[in-house]
């Protein structure tokens, strides 16, 4: 559904006089496939304008943001609806409950998005490249797939600030996800961000990909979680050392850690904050969305991975030997000196839980260890599960704050804990839905 049609479906639904149920039904109908309808996923929104529809031959009971919502208008066809304005820049999770259990089990996150992800009128557009290639030396027989964006503003002569962003794939569509190239616009036209690079990277994959098509990973080999969740300085060999000299053809680059970011989600997450952790002058900016603080690509020594990975998979890491993983994060910071960098994160109440641990624990967990070292941390955790829906609706705030205060004229800063974070307790958990 377009944000048009969103925003078309909540004004006919809201709107005075009222349109008959025959009319609101088949609006329904004609906004949301019959298996959207029928297990509770259907739902509208633009900005804060949310429209809820299940087709039920029982009562259903909407619970938004765990709470009941006001009761559900029944139309024709065993059809029920909802409408009502929530808050932006964050998502909203809704479940419904039928003859008193949860309908499948399941809970939806929805973004609501606040103005700067929605492309504003006398705002330029930057540019973004078609699918460049790469292959790796430093994961031999690995090749990427990648895509340069320049916001409007950057001049290919002059060195830019840049951000790297793992899954690069998945923000190439301007209105769907993350908006990532309309927020950059709008806060670059607002100066709350200098115009930059974002550089995307799609996960490392072995094979050919057919370029008539649409990069998909999973389909062609993707090494995604050895790249990604591997605690070592590899990542940093490809993109540092081979991929910027290569983006320096087109764009010259900013070559200070003051001006370099790096974000990703997931795995994408803990990526980069091993990124900034091994070369902090390199990149001093982090933005971890639902990170994998987990034990992924732990190894204890007892395995040998040649059989199911190819050689070269973990760089000069002897595959005899340890691996740290994830899990050592919120540790690793406590124990290990301060690094200079300023990191944004985020997460779920209803993040993973799995045999590699607790996503929403070990976020919390390093959250309280930032703030332990007097990191300069925001840690935003929302009523979300494990999707980026959450880390999509703040996108702007967390870009905003990320890069808050920055001076082009600069190479560097100390970046210092906010005294306002120094005054507030650590996190804690509470059991609550028990």
């Amino acid at each position: 559904m377009t944000d048009q049609q969103a925003q078309e479906l909540y004004q006919l639904v809201t709107g005075r006089p009222a349109p008959s149920p025959a009319d609101a039904a088949a609006a329904l109908k004609e906004r949301f496939s019959a298996d959207d309808l029928a297990d509770g996923s259907a739902v509208s929104a633009y900005g804060g304008e949310f429209v809820w529809a299940i087709q039920s031959s029982k009562r259903p009971h909407l619970y938004v943001d765990d709470e009941p919502a006001a009761a559900m208008t029944q139309l024709p066809g065993d059809l029920w609806m909802h409408a009502r304005r929530v808050r932006t820049g964050t998502s909203h999770a809704h479940y419904y409950r039928v003859g008193g259990s949860i309908l499948g089990g399941k809970r939806f996150d929805t973004a609501a998005y606040g103005e700067d992800s929605y492309s504003q009128d006398g705002v330029p557009r930057g540019e973004l490249s078609e699918e460049l290639f790469h292959e790796s030396p430093t994961y031999r027989g690995w090749k990427v797939s990648y895509w340069l964006y320049a916001s409007p503003g950057v001049d290919p002569s002059v060195p830019s600030a840049v951000m790297v962003w793992q899954d690069g794939h998945r923000f190439l569509e301007r209105d769907k996800r993350s908006r990532i190239q309309v927020v950059v616009e709008n806060l670059v036209h607002k100066k709350r961000l200098p115009p930059m690079v974002l550089v995307l990277i799609a996960p490392g994959y072995i094979g050919n990909h057919d370029n008539s098509a649409s990069y998909a990973p999973r389909a062609i080999g993707h090494m995604r979680s050895l790249q990604y969740d591997t605690f070592n300085d590899d990542y940093n060999r490809m993109v540092v050392d081979e991929i910027f000299p290569v983006v320096e053809k087109t764009y010259r680059l900013r070559s200070d850690g003051y001006s370099r970011a790096i974000g990703g989600q997931s795995s994408g997450g803990i990526c980069s904050l091993n990124a900034a952790w091994f070369r902090p002058h390199a990149f001093s900016r982090v933005l971890s969305r639902i990170g994998s603080y987990a034990s992924i690509q732990w190894r204890w020594g007892q395995e040998n991975p040649f059989g199911e990975y190819p050689l070269g998979a973990y760089g000069d890491q002897d595959p005899s030997e340890p691996l740290d993983g994830g899990n050592i994060w919120p540790f690793l910071i406590r124990k290990r000196e301060r690094r200079n960098i300023r990191i944004w994160l985020g997460d779920g109440t209803y993040d993973l839980e799995n045999a590699h641990g607790s996503w929403p624990l070990q976020n919390i967990q390093l959250a309280n260890s930032l703030k332990m070292k007097e990191y300069d941390f925001k840690f935003s955790f929302g009523n979300a599960q494990h999707s980026t829906v959450y880390g999509d609706s703040e996108l702007p705030q967390a870009m905003a704050w990320l890069w808050r205060d920055y001076d082009p004229m600069l190479t560097h800063q100390t970046y210092v804990m906010d005294p306002a974070e120094k005054g507030k307790p650590y996190f804690r958990v509470k059991i609550f839905n028990r």
